[in-house]
């Protein structure tokens, strides 16, 4: 003997829980991502050669915007802040001194605090002006491009503010060639 099934199929009321469903999961997603971009990780695209070679035109970077809630930014990181002429657009350069200590470059050499800094990250025989010395206010950070001839940085702009830094940035994601962590 064959048993039936007992359980109705509508389709008019099976269809309003399918959509509201797929409606809650994509609230849900969409409020997922905002609270992740604002508050964690933000993707930026580099649109000039001022960080070349470590950063390279064109390259996509994510900056992880919990970082400096936890420390304080440090001597060697690269950091995404709003450009204190123009808090509309992103920069991104390298820390090169932090509040209370004195910048200098002579013959192509940085000095913190009259010590030669060694600078690996650049490309050898570099050549470019002398700057300083200047103390940098606390609270503030003195930034430079790793193209120090082709760079808008504190050198021509002044100290950044420490509440226009966005984050740090963390990893190159394209081109695929490149990616990995950023140094």
């Amino acid at each position: 003997m064959k048993q039936e099934s007992c359980y109705e199929v509508s389709s008019e009321n099976s269809n309003r829980p399918f959509f509201r469903e797929i409606f809650e999961s994509v609230a849900i997603a969409i409020l997922l991502a905002v609270v992740i971009r604002l508050f964690v990780l933000e993707p930026f695209y580099i649109p000039s050669g001022s960080m070349e070679p470590t950063l390279k035109e064109h390259d996509r970077i994510i900056v992880s915007k919990l970082n400096y809630y936890f420390q304080e930014p440090k001597r060697g990181d690269i950091v995404v802040f709003k450009y204190p002429l123009d808090p509309k657009r992103n920069f991104v350069k390298r820390l090169i001194a932090v509040g209370g200590e004195t910048v200098a470059i002579k013959n192509s050499r940085l000095y913190i605090n009259g010590q030669p800094v060694p600078e690996n990250y650049l490309p050898q025989g570099l050549r470019f002006a002398d700057y300083g010395p200047k103390e940098v206010p606390e609270g503030s950070y003195f930034m430079m491009g790793d193209n120090r001839n082709n760079s808008d940085d504190s050198r021509v702009w002044g100290f950044l503010p420490k509440n226009l830094i966005v984050g740090k940035a963390v990893v190159i994601y394209w081109p695929p060639g490149r990616a990995g962590t950023v140094r």
